[in-house]
């Protein structure tokens, strides 16, 4: 590829040797880590390395910048040196950098160069590398190809698709589904394929794909519908797109059967007898027919009329009800009106065939006339419909009626005929005069219509019913009542605002508007949550945070509508979940223990507070020490710090270990402290003589030796600090001719001569020096032999070794040196003072200010009044560092100082 491009670009070189421009292209997946090669720019222009032509070894090395900084080179990085470049931490999403590219084609293998540009619907990343220096200088354009991956799942953009269908829809009827699937992904990883979960045997999907590469899903009709049969199918769409593996999405379809005016009116019966009796009152009714549609709406109105057939008379005698299918006598019977009517009814729908009915009359002449029942009603009364509302009182009067013979011939009784708290009584002084009331309250809930009759018959057995419908009015007399009085509730904490908590739900007895309910917050919920007044829906609108409230409750009501409206209340407790959304803390950042060496093993050095604002699980920490695990072991429940080994100052004067806390959730979460471990020195050295090595050496002392001139020195250290390692020098047992002829210096070690040496004090003199540091509770010390040979030469050196080789007699003093220690410097006094300030503020965080205050003005005024020893000797007691014995200088005056 890179030849071919080469040639590509030969004839348009305008430049000698390097210096032209250049255009590279690459390809990459998107979704790569950081650090995958997308390509050697100093090898794809063939450009000469430190590695390369031994020509190229004389020329500056090569240096690679990007031109600019623009969108794409955050995604990249280049070495200025190689030439590569590496995807970077920023990760590549082609879905998110090509929003409107759409259609490339995805190619497979790695990162190349390519001789061609990239198609126009790829998605680039373009970038201007400059080539330095000025014999290589060139600009290169670098176009970086990004190919699409199966990322993306296909996504409906709503949740509930519904269509409408007829049901006469014929077979292979197509119906485009408005909604179809999207997939940011492109090509085959774009939404390829639909299909229903269930298709009831009665559809099918089919996909068409338009010129722009859209796909719309398409329902096809497989079979008859019938909206009577169902009228409602719902499934779930499925849309897969074409990766590997496919990923898929789905959504909710409803098929709805529309309703077309397939069906005609239909009577139950063909034919019905009736029998009236000639001396019936208008008004009187004979019978109802019905007619029964299974269509919806409009298609299912259906309306009576008289056939052509029914003869004239017969339609004035009978009147029928065009909407109810009732027929009423409408004219008096005479004795002329035929005895027999054919009554032939059509029940008529849109656009059919009437159904047909026939009702037969038979009239049966009567020589007495029956007794005569008159209502006068006293309650509200329409069509013989009298209406009470519920809850009237008892003995609510409805009517008046009576009863009286036409031929005042017969006595006439009468009786209530039918169920219900109604009661029919003679109403006295007068005859015949009865009044129909009410024997308890009534209620809508329970029974909304009562149908009674009053029936009158005389002495010859003819009876008359008069009937009497009651409609109970509604009344607002039941208040709302929720399903659940107490209603439990829970929601993780960290919550999407308006995430959805529970739809409430409450019922009302009563009817229209009176059981129409509404909800509202009660005055005790908080004001972050919502709830629909008309559905119920309670919602939450912000976040929530169990640390900060774990319960919430208050109460919510449910209003009806009617005047003056009800209520109820029901209570609502919410239980916030926790989520692992807090990392372990600990109380300090920092923490120092202060510990004597020589602590025993796994003894506490102390306690590591942490906790955790979660619950549970999540709230459960444990922890571990980072490093120096080999030494220091930590309590995972108490916290307590151990160290296994028994420790040394001066093999390690302290301590840093890091100190991780983690929690139960998942994932896990953590946090890390810093732990100083200072180790308190104790006397547990003893003072090293460093000079005169060995007991068996000695040093000639000429007998002019002037008094107070120094003869030698004992040169000791100590591994202890402060107090610990204050040496003092004293000689604790002599021999020779005069012993008393030379003293040591207690604080330097200086040996001097005390006398004048005579002819007798020639001879082997030999000191016994005791080294002492001045430790608590008990000082160490360490000996040695010092030995000084008065004479004028050493001839016979055989002789002087002999004597050393005995053992000395030597009386041992037990007199101890005195040495005054007080410290003189100001910087030394105020570090020596530091350690106890960090102690007390350790131990008395309350009061820190204050002891720090009156440590830091002793300090400072120690330092004044010691300014002025010179002969002091220095102190130091440092809590860090080691001693090196090798790097001391063998200065007298300094020796108590290290």
């Amino acid at each position: 590829h890179l030849l071919l491009f080469l040639l590509f670009v030969g004839p348009f070189n305008c430049f000698a040797s390097y210096s032209r421009a250049t255009e590279l292209f690459y390809s990459l997946n998107e979704g790569l880590p950081p650090g995958v090669l997308i390509g050697s720019l100093a090898r794809d222009l063939q450009l000469p390395t430190a590695g390369g032509q031994q020509a190229a070894s004389l020329q500056p090395p090569l240096s690679f910048t990007l031109a600019s900084h623009g969108l794409g080179g955050q995604y990249v990085q280049l070495d200025n040196r190689s030439g590569e470049l590496h995807t970077s931490a920023v990760e590549i999403d082609r879905e998110a950098l090509c929003v409107e590219s759409s259609g490339a084609t995805i190619l497979g293998g790695s990162a190349a160069v390519s001789s061609s540009s990239p198609s126009p619907e790829s998605c680039l990343l373009l970038l201007d590398v400059l080539v330095l220096p000025q014999e290589y200088f060139r600009l290169v354009k670098v176009k970086i190809a990004i190919r699409d991956v199966n990322d993306n799942a296909p996504r409906f953009p709503v949740r509930h698709i519904r269509l409408s269908v007829p049901e006469n829809a014929p077979v292979n009827t197509r119906l485009a589904i408005e909604h179809p699937a999207l997939d940011p992904d492109m090509g085959t990883n774009g939404v390829q394929t639909y299909r229903l979960r269930d298709n009831y045997g009665v559809f099918t999907l089919d996909v068409e794909e338009n010129e722009n590469g859209e796909r719309t899903p398409y329902l096809i009709v497989m079979g008859a519908l019938d909206r009577e049969t169902q009228d409602e199918y719902v499934t779930v769409i499925v849309a897969e797109d074409g990766g590997t593996p496919p990923l898929v999405g789905s959504a909710t379809l409803t098929i709805g059967i529309s309703d077309i005016n397939d069906n005609c009116p239909q009577f139950n019966d063909s034919q019905l007898n009736i029998t009236l009796y000639g001396n019936s009152s208008l008004g009187t009714h004979m019978a109802t027919v019905h007619a029964v549609d299974m269509d919806l709406g409009s298609n299912a109105q259906i309306t009576y009329s008289y056939s052509q057939k029914v003869p004239q008379t017969s339609r004035d005698l009978f009147h029928l009800n065009e909407s109810t299918g009732a027929i009423t006598l409408s004219t008096k019977i005479d004795g002329d009106t035929p005895r027999l009517h054919r009554l032939i009814i059509l029940g008529n729908g849109p656009g059919c065939i009437p159904a047909v009915i026939t009702v037969l009359v038979t009239i049966i002449k009567v020589m007495m006339r029956p007794p005569e029942v008159v209502p006068r009603f006293i309650a509200n009364e329409v069509e013989g419909v009298v209406y009470l509302k519920e809850l009237e009182p008892i003995n609510t009067p409805i009517a008046f009626f009576t009863i009286k013979d036409p031929d005042e011939k017969y006595k006439v009784s009468c009786y209530l005929d039918g169920n219900g708290p109604f009661r029919l009584s003679p109403y006295k002084p007068y005859n015949n005069e009865y009044l129909l009331e009410t024997t308890k309250p009534l209620d809508f809930e329970t029974q909304q219509l009562y149908e009674i009759s009053v029936v009158a018959w005389n002495s010859e057995g003819f009876h008359v019913k008069k009937v009497v419908k009651v409609q109970v009015l509604d009344d607002n007399d039941n208040s709302p009542v929720f399903s659940e009085q107490l209603i439990e509730l829970s929601i993780e904490e960290n919550n999407v605002p308006n995430a959805f908590l529970t739809k409430l739900h409450a019922t009302d007895a009563d009817s229209g508007e009176r059981g129409q309910v509404s909800y509202f917050l009660g005055p005790d919920a908080p004001s972050y949550f919502a709830l629909d007044k008309t559905t119920g829906v309670l919602t939450v609108s912000t976040q929530l945070d169990r640390e900060e409230k774990e319960k919430y409750r208050y109460t919510v009501k449910a209003v009806d509508s009617g005047f003056p409206p009800r209520e109820s209340i029901a209570t609502v407790t919410i239980t916030v979940l926790d989520k692992n959304d807090n990392s372990p803390r600990f109380i300090n950042k920092d923490f120092s223990f202060f510990v004597p060496e020589n602590f025993p093993g796994f003894g506490e050095i102390g306690v590591i507070s942490v906790t955790d604002a979660d619950a549970g699980q999540n709230g459960w920490v444990a922890l571990s020490v980072l490093n120096g695990s080999d030494i220091f072991v930590i309590d995972t429940g108490k916290g307590v710090l151990r160290a296994k080994v028994s420790l040394d100052r001066e093999q390690q004067s302290s301590y840093v270990l890091w100190i991780e806390a983690v929690d139960g959730g998942d994932p896990a979460l953590s946090s890390t402290a810093k732990i100083t471990i200072l180790l308190l020195d104790i006397n547990d050295n003893p003072p090293l003589v460093l000079f005169p090595q060995s007991n068996m050496s000695y040093l000639l002392v000429l007998p002019s030796t002037l008094p107070g001139s120094p003869i030698t020195e004992v040169y000791a250290v100590d591994k202890d600090t402060g107090m610990n390692a204050v040496i003092a020098y004293s000689i604790i047992g002599r021999r020779g001719p005069r012993p008393e002829s030379f003293r040591i210096d207690p604080k330097t070690g200086n040996i001097t001569l005390e006398e004048s040496l005579m002819q007798n004090d020639y001879g082997l003199y030999r000191l016994l020096v005791k080294v002492s540091d001045h430790g608590y509770p008990e000082p160490l010390h360490s000996t040695v032999m010092v030995n000084l040979f008065v004479n004028d030469t050493v001839s016979n050196e055989s002789y002087i070794e002999s004597l050393l080789r005995k053992e000395p007699d030597i009386s041992v003093e037990e007199k101890q040196p005195q040495i005054s220690i007080e410290p003189t410097h100001k910087k030394m006094e105020s570090a020596s003072c530091m350690p106890t300030l960090v102690a007390l503020s350790i131990i008395s965080l309350g009061s820190i200010a204050l002891v720090t205050g009156m440590g830091i003005y002793i300090c400072l005024r120690k330092g004044k009044k010691h300014h002025r020893a010179d002969e002091n000797l220095e102190v130091q007691i440092p809590l860090n560092g080691r001693i090196n014995l090798h790097m001391l200088e063998k200065k007298p005056m300094e020796i108590s100082n290290i």
